[in-house]
């Protein structure tokens, strides 16, 4: 491991410690970037909680200085403890996320400041609003400054309830790890700002797929799901220094997010064998690692740490590259083994064999050109040859062990034997562009990530296309048989494909009709709300057998209103004729009884509105918000009553969402009911945001329940409804706590994530409505980020770590000069000067928080002199960072 030169906290204290605040007569020189072991990449504060366990460990045990990157400050999520929302939360989420961080010695956080807008599933909505380049750009020049080993991120793919912005921030990570090391990537990070490429060693992602023991043995006992993962544990039982375990130092740090109401957070089991490891799955790795190693140290092995006795060199690279990923049986693919000494000795006698699976061949010569120079690499390559009667349908690993004078290292690679011709049930939209980021991003061994699903309406029809490719050498015709379970039937068992060319894609359509419309919906149909399907591809080269799931989702017929409907809290009979709507499922959260959470619903049209009716039994009312505090309805007792205007949204900037509180905190005015958009085409105060709007609650007394009555007009939709099929859901959110904490989520159409993903709301039809003409709305995002220039916790790590604010590009230690810093009478006075026009931000600093604060715009050459405002506290030091044509600089000055 190399040797670290910063710990912020060491450092900080020494700059900013008993030294004069007396004039400075040129710039301080600065500080070189930190070095990193390892470098967390996440979304939002709290992300990275999962794993302090193991970067305490790390470090407690081995040294190795972790950083976190946080994309944004979480300023869209909830506050459990305040009214402070926007920027103002965001800045309070910061500061519980160093002290959480802190807990596993974790001293060094890098908020990018992209805005945090609202809880999706979605990917491609998170990209467009973060912006690719610039916020891939932000990550690679932290890599390259910082020069972690070891690049840890979330889950990439769209699995069910994934956040969208956990699965960007992990495509992020994924680029940045290849980008960081191509000096073709942002070249005038290079070039303007003097960095160099980087090439970090291993890439993982939290998580493993598949099963394991509690307990000491959880590492070793792990079993994949797929057989070709790499997945490595640490156990969380360790005892730390302190004499906790690392379990119980993470709960800590957990309950340090007090905003998102985990101050309540459950301690940890203290019974070793009930403790769980904190599981990663390698993604890619440079280096050579050993998938039998289950020590608390093997990701770092090879990378931060020496490899075992007898292994390669620490440095020395060791991988795998294959000319493509699909192989069909009886085709070759070139493997290529990459071997890099390292920057400080040369590898000898180097010689690479292959390690393949049973009856696979190869062909070349795994001998390199004499010796590896130091820091130069050399390849070997080689042609293997999978059998003709290889099983398709399957990932295998290709290995190779690498000898040398120094030592000896292995590496591995996964690759897919296919049938020469696949068929593949239709993705998701969104699972689609995840799929061809990870084969354009060099991952296609992700894909096994996702299971192939599509929605239909119960007791409906829809068409379900089956996607073709000839991964042969020569073309071939055939057909597909689609195997449905029971309660469901398509307009043809097979269907023949035309001949396709080696390398040529088609398609053939089936219509499904769901038959039996008594099977369950949602997530109380078939195996966890998925009934499966198998997809038979025939070709003259044989038959291969994938297999996918339908997942029925409930619907109904939506009705005219009955004459006189008044919206009062009271569904009044013929008010409502349509069907009674089960809306007491659960879809997240605790499970609960009739009389603890359960609720009924009814709908129902006008010619100019929608009429819902929902009846919640429940036992404890949970804490009244405030009027001012109308927001972010899943906190406590709730109903979100959500409209896909046309049934085929791809994420919820297109729908319409609404929370409603059945009661306030308002006795002066009855504790009224209120209500607000969240998550959708445009949020804020239902009067605002859904003129016309009306909503009345009755709550029961004593209390055990409530009703909520809501008409919605047509006009505040996102768009025109389509009568023949509209999206609809209902959900109930369920608190008997005080905390601002829901305890279960229950609803109508109910999956995991639910609330996120419109192709799995409900759907109705509305006979005899006819939507007038009109232009969908354009969606509004929340556009305001907290930024690093206004956080003071920011600047003063940036002082001492040679990290720009927000990892913007960093200006020249001499763009800024302050002088004459001292404390006067009314606060801080001190002399700024700037060799180019910009903004200076200046904080008093009392080691903890800000004693005040004053903006400055400044102009090249011209000193000003001001005072720094002391609201409250003694500042010991003034904090200053300058931000000017897109580069910043942060500096810290002590106080006498």
């Amino acid at each position: 491991m190399r040797r670290k030169t910063f710990l912020l906290p060491t450092a900080l204290a020494l700059a900013l410690s008993g030294v004069p605040g007396v004039a400075l007569a040129a710039p301080t020189p600065a500080p070189p970037a930190v070095d990193l072991d390892v470098l967390f990449v996440s979304a939002h504060p709290d992300d990275e909680a999962g794993s302090l366990a193991t970067l305490g460990q790390w470090k407690e045990r081995y040294g190795a200085k972790a950083g976190v990157v946080t994309i944004t400050r979480g300023e869209g999520g909830g506050n459990a403890v305040g009214l402070e929302e926007g920027p103002p939360l965001g800045i309070i989420r910061e500061r519980e996320e160093r002290t959480a961080i802190g807990r596993a010695g974790v001293e060094n956080l890098y908020n990018l400041d992209r805005v945090d807008f609202w809880y999706t599933a979605s990917a491609p909505l998170s990209e467009r609003i973060w912006g690719h380049d610039d916020t891939l750009a932000q990550i690679v020049r932290v890599i390259r400054q910082t020069r972690p080993e070891i690049v840890l991120t979330m889950n990439p793919s769209p699995t069910p309830g994934n956040h969208g912005n956990h699965q960007q921030a992990a495509r992020f990570a994924a680029e940045a790890f290849h980008a960081a090391a191509d000096p073709k990537a942002f070249p005038e990070q290079l070039t303007k700002e003097g960095l160099k490429p980087f090439r970090a060693a291993k890439f993982l992602r939290t998580g493993g797929t598949g099963s394991s023991s509690a307990g000491p043995a959880c590492a070793s006992s792990f079993v994949p799901t797929v057989p070709t993962d790499q997945v490595f544990g640490v156990w969380e039982g360790t005892p730390s220094r302190t004499g906790k375990t690392w379990a119980e130092i993470e709960v800590d740090a957990r309950r340090d997010y007090v905003t998102q109401g985990w101050a309540g957070t459950a301690a940890a089991p203290t019974d070793p064998a009930k403790i769980r490891c904190d599981f990663y799955t390698l993604v890619d790795s440079r280096v050579p690692y050993d998938p039998a190693d289950t020590s608390a140290e093997a990701i770092l092995r090879g990378s931060v740490l020496p490899a075992a006795p007898g292994g390669l060199p620490q440095g020395t690279e060791l991988y795998l590259t294959t000319d493509r990923f699909d192989l069909a049986p009886g085709q070759t693919v070139e493997v290529t083994a990459h071997v890099r000494a390292p920057r400080d000795r040369a590898l000898t006698q180097p010689r690479v064999a292959l390690r393949l699976p049973e009856g696979w061949t190869a062909t070349g010569s795994g001998t390199l050109r004499g010796a590896v120079p130091a820091g130069q690499e050399q390849t070997a390559t080689f042609t293997v040859t999978v059998p003709a009667a290889a099983d398709t349908n399957q990932q295998r690993l290709l290995g190779a062990t690498l000898t040398t004078g120094q030592g000896v290292g292995r590496t591995d690679r996964a690759v897919r034997v296919v049938a020469d011709v696949r068929g593949t049930l239709e993705p998701l939209p969104e699972v689609g562009i995840f799929r061809d980021w990870a084969g354009d991003s060099g991952y296609p061994q992700l894909d096994t990530l996702i299971k192939p699903v599509l929605t239909i309406g119960s007791g409906q029809s829809r068409s379900v296309r089956v996607d073709l490719r000839n991964h042969g050498q020569v073309a071939q015709r055939g057909q597909v048989t689609l195997g449905l379970p029971a309660g469901f039937s398509a307009d043809a068992a097979t269907r023949s494909y035309p001949e396709l060319a080696p390398g040529a894609t088609g398609a053939v359509t089936f219509t499904v009709t769901n038959t039996d419309a008594t099977l369950p919906t949602a997530n109380d149909g078939g195996t966890d709300g998925d009934y499966g399907i198998t997809i038979t591809t025939t070709s003259a080269a044989g038959s291969t057998v994938e297999t996918g799931a339908l997942e029925i989702v409930p619907t109904s017929e939506v009705p005219h209103a009955g004459a006189g409907l008044a919206v009062d809290g009271v569904a009044a009979p013929g008010e409502y004729p349509g069907p009674e709507l089960d809306l007491s499922r659960i879809w997240e959260g605790e499970s609960t009884t009739a009389r603890d959470a359960s609720a009924t619903g009814r709908i129902a049209w006008t010619e100019d509105a929608l009429k819902v009716f929902v009846q919640v039994t429940d036992d404890v009312l949970g804490r009244k918000v405030v009027p001012q505090d109308c927001k972010r309805q899943r906190r406590t007792d709730s109903v979100e009553i959500i409209i896909d205007p046309k049934g085929n949204s791809a994420d919820t900037s297109t729908a319409f969402k609404v929370g409603i509180f059945p009661v306030t905190d308002d006795p002066a005015n009855g504790d009224p009911p209120c209500w607000q958009r969240d998550a959708d085409n445009r949020q804020g105060p239902g009067a605002t945001t859904a003129p016309g709007m009306t909503v009345v609650s009755k709550v029961s007394a004593p209390y055990a329940g409530y009703t909520i009555e809501a008409s919605i007009p047509f006009a505040v939709l996102p768009d025109a409804v389509d009568p023949a099929r509209m999206g609809f859901n209902v959900l109930v959110y369920d608190s008997d706590t005080q905390d601002l904490t829901s305890q279960s989520r229950l609803g109508w159409s109910t999956f995991t994530g639910v609330r996120a993903d419109p192709y799995r709301y409900g759907l109705v039809t509305l006979p005899g409505y006819t939507p007038p003409a009109r232009q969908p709305s354009a969606p509004v995002f929340p556009d305001t980020a907290a930024r690093s220039v206004h956080s003071p916790q920011t600047i003063a790590q940036a002082a001492t770590d040679g990290i720009a604010p927000a990892a913007v590009p960093r200006l020249p230690v001499g763009a800024l000069r302050l002088t004459d810093a001292r404390a006067v009478a009314d606060g801080v006075s001190v002399t700024l000067r700037a060799d180019r026009a910009g903004t200076a931000y200046l904080y008093g600093w009392d080691g903890d928080r800000s004693t005040g604060d004053r903006t400055v715009a400044l102009t090249a050459g011209s000193p000003v002199t001001v005072v720094v405002p002391v609201a409250a506290g003694t500042p010991t030091s003034l904090l200053a960072a300058f931000e000017a044509d897109g580069a910043a600089l942060a500096q810290a000055v002590p106080l006498g």
